[in-house]
């Protein structure tokens, strides 16, 4: 994905209720894929993550800020803690309504003959929004997945989209919390420690993906997760401990 590694801010919607947040968003929608997506709802708080419904998602974009930028393309893959259902695997490439940077073209390798025919990201979502219900999104830098989509549906519908997410970026945020080294340690050698997408799947001896194709990025991050929590969590770990 194009994307740089980036300090996490604190989300507004960290401590959200998510059940109750998804009732309330099916109520007040007025678009029908939306009511459909929120009336799935998701899991109980309480709910170990060996009983939690998953998809990773990825956005390959022109660029990082989503009021300048737009999507590109859109992997998906549903998973569970156990299992990644690749049959369920899918893989969107959209029209953004500008023109490609040769910059991002170099990044995610999408030319302007691949997106000549390809669907407006409105028409992909009686598509991508089924394929979501029901299941927590994870992602690798919410800062990426989240504003985008929510500027995306804004721009088509009038109306954003609100949804709980485990960020695999985020954790490993968590557990190297000193992972840039003072002037002193950087003196005596320390190197900073990535927690972008490939360098933190190393750390798990999960294998080497091509990047920048959001399928693949899509299942490392699924692999990504399914790795965190056998290290460093349970599979009785509460979905509410890792979703913000």
């Amino acid at each position: 994905m194009n994307r740089q590694e980036s300090e996490h801010s604190t989300d507004d919607l960290a401590s959200t209720d998510w059940p109750d947040r998804m009732a309330a968003l099916a109520a007040d929608t007025r678009d029908p894929h939306l009511k459909t997506y929120y009336e799935a709802g998701c899991v109980a708080p309480a709910t170990p993550m060996s009983d939690v419904p998953m998809a990773a998602l990825d956005f390959e974009t022109t660029g990082l800020d989503p009021d300048e930028h737009s999507i590109v393309s859109v992997g998906l893959v549903p998973f569970t803690l156990n299992r990644i259902h690749l049959s369920g695997a899918r893989h969107w490439v959209v029209r953004p309504p500008l023109p490609l940077h040769r910059e991002s073209v170099t990044i995610h390798g999408i030319t302007h003959s691949d997106i000549e025919h390809a669907p407006d990201f409105g028409e992909i979502l009686s598509e991508l929004l089924p394929a979501l219900a029901g299941r927590i999104v994870v992602v690798h830098y919410r800062a990426i997945e989240r504003p985008f989509f929510d500027v995306a549906m804004r721009w088509r519908l009038q109306e954003g989209i609100q949804f709980p997410v485990i960020d695999t970026m985020a954790i490993e945020a968590h557990l190297n919390p000193n992972r840039n080294p003072t002037r002193w340690q950087q003196i005596l050698g320390k190197k900073p420690v990535s927690i972008r997408l490939p360098d933190s799947r190393l750390r798990y001896h999960l294998p080497h993906y091509p990047g920048h194709n959001a399928l693949i990025d899509a299942i490392a991050t699924a692999e990504l997760l399914q790795a965190q929590i056998r290290y460093h969590f349970s599979p009785e770990t509460p979905v509410k401990d890792l979703w913000l």
